[in-house]
């Protein structure tokens, strides 16, 4: 299936159209949550950046078919933001604000498979290192109310 350069065709049928702008910035968006789910603990270790990219390649690039101004899939944006935030250490405080603002502006980005494969990924990324840690569930947990919502 093919999509014009500006718009994004979900594999499924009767998907929604997203615009080029927004698909990126939803792909950041996921590179941010990702990276406060490995950051919960104030460190990111390297099991969670080779699970992050393992689920990556594996599993969202199949989602849709956007790509980047330079003609890359658009999920590769969530592994370049995550290391980005890695290599700035950032805060990632208020990331799934930023989340839940994005989900009530842009609602037809969060399906059903979209929301399990975004809690697959970051309950692959917090169980990778010795398993979960208390500040980790926390997140996880936030994640999934913001996505219940």
């Amino acid at each position: 299936m093919s999509a014009p350069d500006n718009q994004l065709a979900m594999n499924r049928p009767g998907a929604m159209t997203h615009s080029k702008e927004a698909s990126i910035s939803f792909y950041q968006l996921l590179g941010k949550v990702f990276y406060a789910v490995a950051a919960a603990d104030q460190r990111v270790r390297s099991e969670e950046l080779e699970v992050l990219r393992t689920i990556i390649r594996s599993e969202w690039l199949d989602v849709d078919q956007a790509r980047d101004e330079f003609g890359t899939d658009s999920a590769f944006q969530i592994e370049v933001v995550f290391d980005w935030l890695d290599d700035q250490k950032m805060n990632a405080s208020s990331i799934l604000s930023s989340l839940q603002a994005f989900k009530s502006d842009h609602p037809s980005f969060f399906t059903k498979q979209v929301n399990d494969l975004i809690l697959k990924t970051a309950k692959a990324i917090s169980s990778s290192f010795h398993g979960n840690n208390k500040s980790e569930l926390v997140v996880l947990s936030n994640l999934e109310a913001v996505l219940a919502k």
